[in-house]
């Protein structure tokens, strides 16, 4: 696998994926080097002279009127990430870990910071080695950034703390042991440097924002299977209805929708029948889905900038030796745009949910009850559409948006803070519980093609079809539905399905 440049710009949401998912090792562009060795020798020349600089010769936050001597720097720096190790909760998994270290170096790449060389080349070989902190995932509120869980992640570059390493977790020192490396002394500014930045929210938020957008081109397919097996009708993709209404997502979904049912025999075969129009579900699913692609893509445009941003503070300035302070640290672009596409992505659930209960229920669809023979002695899906049900209700409660609250910290220093990190983790959440919603449809989908034995679907929904069939039998009697949702949701969450239906009829938009 290729190894991912860190530099000042250019980080992509796909190579945050490689570094957290797929095992992509990182390495510092030279001009990085450069650029961070510059700002520390102006750090170092600006604590000789005797300058008073926040957070390097003054304490932090309520105490920055607290002068620091020269002697006593260095025990700062620890003090601060011993001090700010108060997170709770579960623990970040390692692929979120693995993100919020390569964002935290990417960070440090801009060369802002003051912080050493030789610590951000610590950072590296924690990420390139496999060492991976353990990081309560609870305990930001989202300004001065992600404090606490930066923090953990911080403690193993001094030795403490935990980390997981082989499989194992284990003290932090021995974890560093293991791989030759020697543990840090700090000095100044490096524990503000490694703990003040958004690195944990965009993470976590990055690595939601690229399982939307896959997970939006699925939900076309999910609907596009639903409109088939309930005799909808694909006149509703006409291009020239989404063209006098132009946004981007809706014409993407509607485009997507219409090469998916192409050529579908089940839908010529009722082409003159009596029903007027389909119901909303089906009718109005680009514009539906249209306007959570929209959402999704104003999200990835949030999460890119911040990952690419410097959020240190304060900034140092090389060019013009000078340093500033100010608030880059503050979460809110990440808060607002992650609350927001926790609802986009919810949407795609809710009218999943809806597509599913037309397709189990025989006064809506004209199809067997619960999509099974011989009903009474076998449920079918009766209960994998109570499951819809509560994800979608759960999503409801999980859209209440996290960065509308505001409680003050530090003395009241920090007024008004993010809960940007809280927006991420609900995002998070809401990703998985619709990536469950559309294994559902999927599922009820497939089940209900199997009755058209005799005509052919459309090129996109056969070959999804196909690729469900291939992994999951069809439903003649009730068994573990359970385990059924789980298969759906690994191929969903590898892409199989989708890259099975763009190698059919094009890329998706």
């Amino acid at each position: 696998m290729e190894e991912v440049l860190l530099g000042v710009d250019g980080l992509s949401l796909e190579a945050l994926v490689a570094i957290a998912r797929e095992g992509a090792n990182v390495s510092l562009a030279k001009e990085s080097e450069a650029r961070i060795v510059k700002a520390r020798k102006l750090i170092e020349k600006w604590i000789e002279e005797g300058r008073t600089i926040y957070g390097i010769t003054t304490g932090f936050g309520a105490l920055s009127d607290v002068a620091i001597s020269k002697e006593d720097t260095w025990r700062l720096q620890e003090n601060i990430i011993m001090s700010h190790s108060a997170g709770v909760g579960d623990l970040l998994d390692e692929e979120t870990v693995r993100a919020v270290i390569a964002l935290r170096i990417k960070d440090l790449a801009r060369g802002h910071s003051g912080i050493r060389l030789e610590t951000v080349l610590c950072l590296q070989e924690l990420l390139n080695r496999g060492i991976c902190p353990v990081i309560p995932e609870k305990g930001s509120v989202g300004a001065s950034g992600d404090l606490a869980p930066l923090a953990h992640l911080s403690l193993v570059l001094l030795g403490l703390g935990e980390a997981f390493y082989e499989g194992q977790r284990m003290p932090g020192g021995e974890a560093l042991k293991r791989c030759g490396i020697q543990p840090l002394r700090l000095e100044a500014p490096e524990g503000l440097a490694l703990v003040n930045g958004t690195q944990v929210m965009t993470a976590i938020g990055g690595l939601a924002v690229y399982d939307a957008l896959r997970l939006s081109r699925m939900a076309d397919i999910a609907a596009a299977m639903s409109l088939e097996v309930l005799m909808g009708t694909n006149t509703e993709f006409d291009p020239r209805i989404h063209q006098v209404k132009p946004h981007p997502g809706q014409i993407a979904s509607a485009d997507n929708m219409r090469r998916i049912t192409q050529s579908s025999e089940i839908i010529s075969s009722h082409k003159d029948c009596s029903r007027i129009q389909d119901a909303y579900t089906l009718r109005c699913s680009p514009q539906v889905h249209g306007a959570s692609k929209d959402a999704i893509a104003y999200a990835r445009g949030v999460v890119e900038t911040e990952m690419n941003a410097a959020t240190n503070n304060p900034l140092i300035f090389s060019e013009s030796q000078e340093f500033l302070l100010g608030g880059n640290f503050h979460g809110q672009h990440i808060a607002l745009a992650l609350d927001f596409l926790s609802m986009a992505v919810s949407e795609l659930a809710n009218i999943a949910e809806r597509r599913i209960e037309r397709l189990v229920n025989p006064e809506l669809s004209g199809l067997p009850a619960f999509l099974v023979t011989e009903g009474g002695i076998n449920s079918g899906f009766m209960i994998a559409q109570y499951t819809a049900a509560a994800l979608v209700s759960e999503n409801k409660v999980l859209s209440h948006p996290a960065c509308v609250d505001s409680i003050p910290t530090s003395a009241n220093k920090e007024d008004h803070v993010s809960m940007g990190t809280i927006s991420a983790r609900k995002c998070r959440d809401v990703v998985k519980n619709t990536e469950h919603v559309i294994a559902i449809e999927l599922l009820c989908g497939a089940q209900a093609m199997d009755l058209f034995t005799n005509l052919k679907p459309g090129e996109g929904t056969q070959v999804a079809y196909r690729v469900i069939r291939d992994a999951v039998p069809h439903l003649e009697r009730d068994r573990i539905l359970s385990r059924d949702i789980e298969t759906i949701v690994k191929l969903v969450r590898k892409g199989k399905i989708l890259k099975a239906v763009e190698g059919v009829i094009g890329a998706l938009h």
